[in-house]
């Protein structure tokens, strides 16, 4: 359904395509204004199975259930069964899980822009300027190379912003020696990367910003090579978990077992999300993570997802251990399964302690 062609309204608002084109262009069967929406009670009774998502909208749902209650009025006399409600989602969320070789194609070249982002930034960033400014820097590197937009609203966060997972004010003056945390992507023909990268802004880790750093970025490392056929979703979560546990115990933060650790969440004021999601045309997109009898999803070629342990020392953390406060870091990678194992399609944003210190 479309909304309806009206050339003067078109002055104002920009083309529309109009349900007569719409048809033809989209290689719809049918196709409607959206002033004709009262026609779906009608189609309803020629029809026998609906794919629709109930509860989306409380207009279409009466209209759905209506035509329904007709059907059953009239052609369920004559023994016809009543049309099946199916939900959609499940079948998008399997065509969208498996990324075919175009798909591939374009997120990579949006990754490829991000890099581009990241490097001008890390480069830009320094004591004084605003989180905003580097933002600034790093957008404009994507609008010059082609994006017209970003896959989601850029998390730049310095200092004690680096603890808040979905910081998006950006507007706090970078203070000297602290870390400037960068959650970004570009988007390409609609499909957006999804990286994060974290620094020093003053060119050095301090020991403590280090300390953190190293148990990250090989959790990070360790989390991508489980991603390979035939392991599961979670796999990577539970090898960056560990690690992470790993090196919260070896720091003298976290003191009891793995095992008690793990089992009774006593990491979650340090890392209170997963590991990984599906990446493609949403950020978070498509696609189940567990199937019915409650097993995850297991890795098949051309699945890509992202890897991305943290770590964060914000006030919750802070009443556990203060000598890391305000220290947030994450590595955020977007990882391809081939039949060789994982393909890191954004290796080439630096990220190692070399990489990122002058």
């Amino acid at each position: 359904m479309f909304r309806k062609k009206k050339e003067e309204e078109e002055v104002w608002t920009g083309y529309r395509i109009g349900a007569d084109k719409a048809q033809s262009f989209y290689l719809a069967d049918e196709a409607y204004n959206t002033s004709q929406v009262d026609k779906l009670s009608e189609l309803i009774l020629s029809s026998e199975k609906i794919y629709y998502d109930l509860g989306s909208s409380k207009k279409i749902d009466d209209l759905i259930l209506k035509g329904i209650n007709n059907f059953r009025r009239t052609k369920s006399r004559i023994g016809k069964p009543n049309p099946q409600i199916i939900d959609p989602i499940v079948l998008i969320d399997s065509m969208r899980l498996i990324k075919s070789d175009n798909e591939i194609k374009l997120l990579q070249e949006a990754i490829n822009i991000t890099e581009k982002g990241f490097i001008e930034a890390i480069n830009f960033s320094k004591p004084g300027v605003y989180e905003y400014e580097v933002q600034e820097i790093m957008e404009k590197e994507f609008r010059l190379r082609g994006a017209k937009r970003n896959g989601y609203p850029s998390i730049v966060a310095s200092g004690k912003n680096s603890c808040i997972l979905h910081y998006i004010q950006n507007d706090k003056k970078i203070e000297k020696e602290s870390l400037l945390l960068i959650d970004a992507g570009s988007e390409w023909d609609y499909y957006s990367a999804d990286i994060t990268r974290t620094w020093p802004v003053n060119g050095k880790f301090t020991g403590e910003q280090k300390d953190i750093y190293e148990i990250v970025l090989e959790a990070n490392i360790k989390a991508i090579d489980e991603c390979k056929v035939g392991n599961n979703i979670n796999d990577p979560h539970i090898k960056a978990l560990t690690i992470l546990i790993e090196g919260l115990k070896n720091l003298k933060i976290l003191s009891e077992s793995v095992d008690q650790i793990i089992e009774e969440r006593l990491y979650t004021p340090f890392y209170m999300h997963s590991t990984s999601h599906w990446l493609g045309l949403d950020v978070h997109d498509s696609g189940k993570y567990r199937d019915r009898e409650e097993n995850f999803t297991k890795f098949s070629e051309g699945m890509i997802l992202t890897i991305e342990p943290g770590l964060y020392f914000g006030d919750m953390a802070q009443k556990i251990s203060s000598k890391y406060k305000d220290i947030g870091i994450r590595v955020e990678d977007d990882i391809l399964i081939t039949k060789s194992g994982p393909k890191n399609l954004s290796a080439n944003i630096p990220k190692s302690i070399k990489d990122l210190e002058n």
